[in-house]
């Protein structure tokens, strides 16, 4: 697992990116791979774990938990 800070996330469409020192690149972040019961939303500057896998636009992180 790795982890990261939110850059941002937007609710009306449901993604957002990550940051990680782990990667050069901005980690795309979807709802449908946050790891929440409810509303499932993160918020920028949020500290999160997570796994990746690569995407067709680049990596994607999956499995998301909030640690703050």
């Amino acid at each position: 697992m790795q982890t990261g800070k939110v850059k941002w996330f937007n609710n009306a469409k449901g993604y957002g990116f990550i940051l990680s020192e782990e990667f050069d690149e901005e980690l795309f972040a979807h709802f449908s791979a946050i790891l929440a019961e409810g509303y499932k939303s993160l918020k920028a500057g949020q500290t999160v774990q997570f796994e990746t896998k690569a995407g067709p636009k680049g990596i994607h992180a999956v499995n998301i938990r909030t640690l703050d």
